[in-house]
This record gives structure tokens, sequence and C-alpha cells, in this order.
């Protein structure tokens, strides 16, 4: 028994970075290399959503700590984002993402899908870039230190 648990320990040691890494990776270079657009768009929304998890697995790593289960349930919910069948990152990128985007005027999409074309003239791509630059670069105080 004592041999099957470690084997076992060694391989769901190894799941994760199989599962979060390796194959998203491998993925990754295949859809850069496809010529179809969809499975960029579903890698790009899983490297988005890793990366925000890793993000706040940081932030919150006091509190994560005293969750026993939470490897357990981050591999699950990882699994769900790559796993091709589910699509899970386009849809949580389209559902909850995207949405926040629009809501702070940051996406495009919407003005896309009615067009049907991308906006390509040089004063939209310019006021885009601005709203976006307005809301990440931090407000400064008027005030004399």
């Amino acid at each position: 028994m004592g041999k099957l648990w470690t084997i076992l320990t060694h391989l769901h040691s190894l799941a994760g970075p199989t599962v979060m890494l390796l194959y998203p990776l491998y993925a990754s270079v295949q859809a850069m290399e496809s010529p179809s657009k969809l499975d960029d768009e579903q890698w790009l929304a899983y490297w988005i959503l890793y990366s925000f998890i890793t993000l706040m697995e940081m932030v919150l790593e006091s509190l994560i700590y005293w969750i026993p289960i939470w490897y357990e349930l981050k591999l699950l919910f990882i699994a769900w984002l790559v796993l091709p069948n589910f699509r899970g990152a386009a849809f949580i990128y389209d559902k909850f993402v995207r949405e926040q985007l629009r809501k702070h005027g940051l996406s495009t999409a919407g003005k896309m899908k009615k067009d049907k074309s991308p906006s390509s003239s040089p004063k939209d791509k310019e006021k885009t870039k601005s709203k976006f630059l307005a809301f990440v670069t931090p407000k400064k105080d008027h005030e004399a230190y």
C-alpha cells in the first residue's frame, strides 16, 4: 500500500503543472500555428484567466492557506478551463471579463459585431487607447506635499 500511495502522490504533484502549464503551452503553440482564430481566442482567454487566478492566489495566500482542498478545487477549475470540449476559458471570458470591459468602455467588441468590421480609423484607436490608459493609470492627488 505504501508504494501505491507514493505513486499516487507523485502523479498528483505532476497533474497540476501538466494541466495548468504544459498542455496549455502546447495547445497555445498549436493554436498560433493554425489558420483558425477560434482556438486563439480560447487560449488567450485561458492565459488571461490563469494569470488572474495566480495573482489572486498571491494576494489571498493567507486565506487560501486555511482551505484544505484549495489545490484540488483549483486543479478541477483549471481542467474545466483547459479542456477543449468545455471551452471554459472562452465561456468565462465572454460572460464576465468582456462584460466588465464593455461596462468600462474598454472593449470594441460590441461595435465590431454591429458594424461587421473593426474600427480602423486612427481617431477611434486613439480614443480607445486613451480610455484604457485612463483606466489603468493611478489618479494623481493635486495636493502639495
